[in-house]
């Protein structure tokens, strides 16, 4: 077996291409600065590709520059495998929101991508380096995206702050894992990451709690005491993660969650045969509502709920796991001590 000293083909000869490409480009940039500073966004796509092909004659890569075109990454390609993604900007810095984490769009083949960069502001300057040298972190717009940095020093990467290569990034089947799992990692108490993965980031239109339709609060309601146990106990702030869920992923602005909850003050409330008197409204809710919010336990993945949580849970034990949670929560009630909350819900999850 031959193994290559050198995986990337030609990678001096296509380093000296960029090196020589950037040099035209610069020096275009000092002698018609008019009209490269009208080169915004895609307009500046094909006048890199035509300065491109132009220094490629006589070269390994003569004949082989292509603008892709259209929403498809990186902008331009080379024998198939180099790739370079072309940005600007008319401020004068050289940052910038880059592309989609997930890279759904990239071009077949393509292994090797640069990022050629244009400050249109005065003085106008083009810089190029590795792609996965500039991406400092991930921001979200419709989706999570690089943000672009072309002065990042070196080890200051995305991927160096979750100790992953690029290559390794890009390649899994759910690359905003790790970098979910990262951001969560340097959370300050109070606080929550909006976006969660790709499938859950809300839409763009916000509703108010009082204009959504009764059957879907009551869902919501009983979804919220699945998710957030905490809501069962004492804490000032344990009713923070239901209302940012609901803004964030249901787009619902809820201004007053705890009236949904507890408002109603305590009451009689038979279980079985036992009667048990000053009951919180809270755990009438609960008892009420039992059957639907095992259902909903039962139909939502344990990897989800683990997230919620922030424990590891399982299918098979995900609904004891919520019961103990629920419980340790309302030990810390007082007006809840003479409810055996563990004993109780286990009673009824039993049946």
């Amino acid at each position: 077996m031959i193994i290559s000293l050198n995986p990337d083909p030609e990678r001096q000869e296509f380093d000296t291409l960029l090196d020589t490409t950037m040099h035209e480009l610069n020096g275009l940039a000092q002698k018609s600065s008019e009209k490269i500073a009208t080169l915004i966004g895609r307009n500046l796509e094909p006048y890199v590709k035509d300065v491109m092909s132009d220094v490629a004659v006589g070269t390994p890569f003569e004949d082989s520059i292509e603008l892709i075109g259209g929403q498809r990454f990186p902008d331009i390609v080379a024998k198939k495998y180099y790739g370079i993604e072309v940005k600007t900007t008319t401020q004068n810095h050289w940052k910038t929101t880059g592309n989609s984490v997930l890279e759904s769009t990239r071009i077949n083949d393509v292994e090797r991508i640069f990022m050629l960069f244009a400050k249109l502001a005065d003085p106008i300057e083009f810089r190029c380096r590795p792609y996965e040298e500039v991406l400092s972190e991930v921001v979200v717009t419709h989706s999570p995206r690089y943000l672009i940095d072309m002065n990042l020093k070196q080890g200051k990467t995305i991927f160096d702050k979750i100790n992953m290569p690029y290559d390794t990034l890009r390649k899994k089947g759910n690359p905003i894992r790790p970098i979910v799992d990262y951001y969560k990692s340097k959370l300050k108490p109070g606080e929550e990451l909006w976006w969660m993965d790709n499938s859950d980031i809300g839409g763009v239109k916000l509703v108010f709690w009082s204009n959504v339709e009764k059957a879907k609060q009551r869902y919501l309601i009983k979804k919220g005491m699945v998710l957030f146990p905490e809501m069962f106990g004492k804490s000032q702030d344990k009713y923070s993660r239901i209302a940012f869920w609901l803004l964030s992923k249901e787009n619902i602005v809820c201004p007053n969650v705890r009236d949904h909850f507890s408002a109603g003050g305590k009451a009689e409330y038979w279980i079985g045969r036992k009667l048990y008197h000053q009951v919180p409204r809270i755990f009438i809710n609960l008892f009420n509502d039992f059957p639907d919010i095992v259902d909903i336990i039962m139909k939502t993945p344990c990897e989800e709920l683990s997230e919620y949580w922030e424990i590891k849970t399982s299918e098979k034990t995900k609904l004891f796991d919520w019961i103990e949670l629920v419980s340790e929560s309302a030990k810390k009630i007082q007006d809840a001590k003479h409810l055996i909350i563990k004993q109780i819900l286990t009673e009824l999850a039993l049946g």
